[in-house]
C-alpha cells in the first residue's frame, strides 16, 4: 500500500489545491488514486472527489478511534494505486497540546510519509531552519519532501533552493508560481462546492496542469512508496447488513444542498434504505419514498430558487405534516424552517419549523459538538446503544441562527459543548421530523444512519416489504 499526507506549515497555504492537482494528474495517468481528508469537512472532499473521481474519505479523531480510522484508511486504499490524506491546518497543529489530534499524529497512525506545502511568500535564507525545526519535531515519522508554493519567480525558486541544499537533506519535490487561475473562488464557509461550479471540471484540469509543469510527480511516487502498513483494527463492522432495501429515502442532491458523506450513504444501502435524489431548486414532487434526508449546503445562497420552487415546498409541508419521518442537518434544517434572511432579503422556505433562519455575518456555531440526548430524541436505539442521555459527538458550522421560536419546543439534545440553535438546546422534533445544526457520522458509538432508517421503517405510510428488492451492497 502506497500513500502519503500532504500538510503545511500553517492553514492557508494552498495544500488543497496542491492536493486536488496531485490527485486530478496521477488520474489522467491511470493512477488509481484514494484521497482522504483529516477532520470533519464537507467542501475540499468534495474537490478532491472530483479530482480523483472516487469518493474522498474522512478522518477525524473527535468523532473516530484510532482503530476506526486505521480500518478506514486500510478498507478505501486497498484498491487504489495510491492513497493521498490531506491534512487540516498546519502539520503540528491541534487543539491538545500533546498533540494527538495533530496531522502528525495520524501520520503517525497511518505510516506514512509527509509532503511539506510551504507558502514562501516573504521569505528565502528563512526557509532552512523552518524546515530544520519541523523534521526535529517530527520524531516518529519523516518528511519526504517538500513543496514550495506561491514562489516569486526564478530568482526567489533559486535563492529557496540553495537555503535547503546548503543547510538541509530535504528534498525540493516541487515549486510552484502564483498562479491566479489555481485558486478556487472562496465565500463564507470556505470555497465554493462543486455541485455549485459550473466550471468545476475545468478549473480542477487547470490546476492539473500546473502541478504537472511544476511538482516531480516520478518522485512523489517514489516518496509514497515508504509507507508501512497501517495498524491492524480490531473493529469490527457494527452496521446490520439486510438482503432487502425495504424503504426508501428522499434525499436533496443539488446545488443548494451537497454536504453529505460516502461514508454516512452508504451505511443507508447497509441499513436496507435505498435513497431517492431529488433536485429541492427545480422538482415539482418528492419521489416515491417513505422518509425525507436533507443535508446541509448553501440554501442562502439558492434561496430565490428554492422559494420559487413552491410546489416543492408544499409538498415536503403537507409530506412532514402528514407523519412522513424525516432527518434535517443545518442548511436543511434552515430550508425546513418558515423563511430565510440573508443580505437584507427574505424568502419564503418550507414552513414546516417554526422560526426563521437568519444568517449572521459572523459563525454562530463553529467547530466540534457534543450532545447528550433527550427523552424527545424520536429515533430508537439499536442494540447496544444507550438510550436517553447518550453523548453523540459531531461537528457545526453555521452563519444562521433559528430566531422567533416559541418557548415549548422539544429537542432531542441539550448542547455540552458547542452552540446548536440556542446554545443549550439542538435537534427540533416536531412530529416524526428531526432537524438540527450539528452534522453527525456514522461511526463509532454513534449510528445515526441505522436509527434513523429504523424510525423511518417504523413510520412507513406504507407496508415497507410492499417494494422489497434485493439491496445494493
Amino acid at each position: 500500500m502506497n500513500g502519503l499526507l500532504i500538510s503545511a506549515i500553517h492553514k492557508s497555504s494552498g495544500k488543497t489545491t496542491v492536493t486536488v492537482g496531485i490527485a486530478a494528474a496521477l488520474n489522467r495517468r491511470g493512477i488509481a488514486v484514494q484521497t482522504f481528508k483529516k477532520g470533519p469537512d464537507y467542501i475540499d472532499p468534495m474537490w478532491l472527489s472530483r479530482a480523483a473521481g472516487r469518493p474522498c474519505r474522512n478522518l477525524d479523531f473527535y468523532t473516530m478511534s484510532a482503530d476506526e480510522i486505521g480500518a478506514a484508511f486500510t478498507t478505501h486504499a486497498q484498491d487504489a494505486d495510491v492513497s493521498i490524506v490531506e491534512g487540516n491546518k498546519g502539520l503540528f497543529d491541534g487543539v491538545d497540546v500533546e498533540g494527538s489530534d495533530s496531522n502528525a499524529a495520524l501520520v503517525e497512525l497511518l505510516g506514512v510519509p509527509v509532503v511539506l506545502v510551504v507558502d514562501t511568500r516573504g521569505m528565502t535564507r528563512g526557509i532552512a531552519p523552518l524546515i530544520t525545526g519541523y523534521e526535529a519535531f517530527a520524531e516518529n515519522f519523516r518528511i519526504a519532501g517538500v513543496i514550495l508554493n506561491q514562489v516569486g519567480g526564478p530568482r526567489h525558486e533559486s535563492k529557496l533552493c540553495a537555503a535547503l541544499e546548503r543547510y538541509t537533506d530535504m528534498p525540493v519535490l516541487g515549486a510552484i508560481g502564483r498562479y491566479p487561475e489555481m485558486s478556487i473562488s472562496e465565500r463564507h464557509l470556505g470555497l465554493t462546492p462543486v455541485n455549485e461550479s459550473r466550471e468545476a471540471d475545468d478549473k480542477v484540469s487547470v490546476i492539473a496542469d500546473i502541478i504537472e509543469q511544476h511538482v516531480d510527480l516520478e518522485n512523489l511516487g517514489v516518496a509514497a512508496c515508504d509507507t508501512r502498513p497501517a495498524a491492524a483494527s480490531n473493529v469490527q463492522r457494527l452496521d446490520a447488513v439486510f438482503n432487502l432495501t425495504d424503504v426508501r429515502i428522499a434525499v436533496a442532491r443539488d446545488r443548494a444542498f451537497g454536504f453529505y458523506y460516502p461514508d454516512d450513504l452508504d451505511a443507508f444501502a447497509a441499513a436496507g434504505a435505498e435513497l431517492m435524489p431529488f433536485d429541492a431548486t427545480r422538482d415539482a414532487r418528492l419521489p416515491d419514498a417513505d422518509g425525507l434526508f436533507i443535508g446541509g449546503g448553501f440554501p442562502e445562497v439558492h434561496a430565490a430558487a428554492l422559494a420559487a420552487n413552491t410546489a416543492l415546498r408544499h409538498d415536503i409541508r403537507d409530506a412532514l405534516a402528514a407523519g412522513m419521518p424525516a432527518y434535517a442537518e443545518c442548511g436543511g434544517l434552515m430550508y425546513l424552517s418558515q423563511a430565510l434572511e440573508w443580505q437584507g432579503a427574505r424568502h419564503q422556505m418550507v414552513g414546516f419549523l417554526p422560526g426563521t433562519s437568519v444568517i449572521h455575518d459572523r459563525p454562530v456555531g463553529r467547530g466540534y459538538v457534543k450532545l447528550r440526548e433527550t427523552d424527545h430524541m424520536p429515533w430508537p436505539s439499536q442494540a447496544g446503544d444507550a438510550v436517553t442521555g447518550s453523548i453523540v459527538k459531531a461537528h457545526e458550522f453555521h452563519y444562521a441562527a433559528l430566531e422567533g421560536l416559541p418557548a415549548d419546543m422539544n429537542f432531542a439534545f441539550d448542547v455540552k459543548r458547542g452552540h446548536g440553535i440556542d446554545g443549550d438546546h439542538d435537534g427540533i422534533v416536531q412530529n416524526n421530523t428531526l432537524a438540527t445544526f450539528a452534522h453527525q457520522r456514522q461511526v463509532g458509538d454513534s449510528r445515526w444512519v441505522a436509527r434513523f432508517v429504523a424510525h423511518v421503517r417504523a413510520h412507513a405510510v406504507r407496508p415497507p416489504m410492499r417494494r422489497a428488492g434485493f439491496g445494493r451492497f
